[in-house]
């Protein structure tokens, strides 16, 4: 048995604690509004994003900063990407040396292009940082439905340490010292899927949007080599498998503010209306920002760039796309 301190008291949180509630950690989950734990202690089960799972008896509650960050074994940090460095920030002075913390939030710093695990470093460089992605809706795992994920870590036995905290019979962990291209493939896919929603909005179909998957990936894969992510990880669960479950399905928040996007809604509206942080916006500014400092052409991402900053119409967007200049599909081969 572990302690286990969660941080961050909505979907993924949740539906972590109550993993390793099931797996048999003494789990404490932490939100930094006091009405939201009261809410919580209240209800029994979170109502607003996993309504009708209970809450075990087990698992404390608490908006007490020093209640969850002391005396843990492993972290999690779950709060949405725009806040991570605040929150790290604050909690900082109470995270003992070599704490190992566990991000599980996908996204890119937009300020300053930083992956989110190098974000807590550098608010709590005391600590042993990881990461946990792959194709996991929250809606899901915390009902117990089957699916594998990643632990990331730069040493094989913190690795090793947090594989054995999450794995379960419904939550397979696999382990990978590449942090870099798994942050990369997380935070990157909800631009694709933005993308993808805005297809389904506009009435295309599965064509295109096994269409939008493969070169999103590909555009994935030639940004996160450039920047010294490695190949085979975007290839695997937290690459396209994250990519194909978050274009797929109507648990993404992403797609579903796609599909509003391409019917019409501009993307505050469509943000409101999914009423969740809809992290593939920020992402897609960075995208944008990536893409230029690194010279790599992501025609997608900057498509979604451009509607989503630009007020380029959604429905102009795949005959632009579809009409840029042919090429081979892998020009290495050609090469041999």
């Amino acid at each position: 048995m572990a302690r286990v301190g969660v941080i961050g008291a909505g979907a993924w949180g949740t539906a972590l604690a109550l993993l390793c509630c099931k797996n048999g950690h003494e789990v404490t989950m932490w939100s930094a509004l006091p009405a939201e734990i009261e809410t919580l202690k209240a209800d029994g089960q979170n109502k607003r994003c996993l309504e009708g799972v209970p809450f075990p008896k087990e698992l404390h509650l608490t908006a007490e900063d020093e209640d969850v960050c002391t005396n843990q074994d492993v972290l999690i940090f779950a709060v949405a990407s725009p806040y991570i460095r605040s929150t790290a920030k604050r909690l900082s002075s109470l995270i003992a040396k070599d704490q190992k913390i566990v991000s599980v939030a996908k996204g890119i710093e937009d300020d300053t292009l930083m992956i989110l695990t190098d974000v807590i470093e550098s608010e709590i460089p005391q600590a042993d940082v990881a990461v946990l992605s792959g194709p996991s809706h929250a809606e899901e795992v915390g009902r117990g439905i089957p699916t594998t994920c990643v632990v990331g870590a730069k040493s094989r036995k913190s690795a090793e340490y947090l594989q054995n905290i999450f794995t379960s019979p419904v939550f397979r962990v696999y382990t990978s010292p590449d942090l870099l291209g798994m942050e990369l493939g997380g935070a990157l896919k909800n631009v694709i899927a933005l993308g993808a929603g805005m297809a389904d909005g506009l009435g295309y179909g599965d064509n295109t949007k096994a269409a939008l998957i493969t070169r999103g990936i590909a555009e994935i894969t030639r940004l996160g080599v450039a920047m010294g992510g490695k190949k085979e990880t975007f290839t695997g669960l937290t690459g396209m498998g994250d990519l194909i479950v978050t274009c797929a399905s109507m648990h993404s928040r992403n797609r579903r503010a796609g599909i509003l996007i391409g019917q019409g809604k501009t993307s505050d509206e469509a943000m409101k209306e999914v009423n969740q942080v809809v992290e593939g916006v920020y992402a897609a500014k960075a995208a944008k920002k990536l893409s230029d400092q690194y010279g790599i052409d992501l025609p997608i991402c900057n498509m979604v760039y451009r509607i989503l900053m630009e007020n380029f119409p959604a429905k102009d967007a795949v005959l632009e796309l579809m009409m840029r200049d042919s090429k081979p599909e892998h020009q290495d081969l050609w090469e041999e």
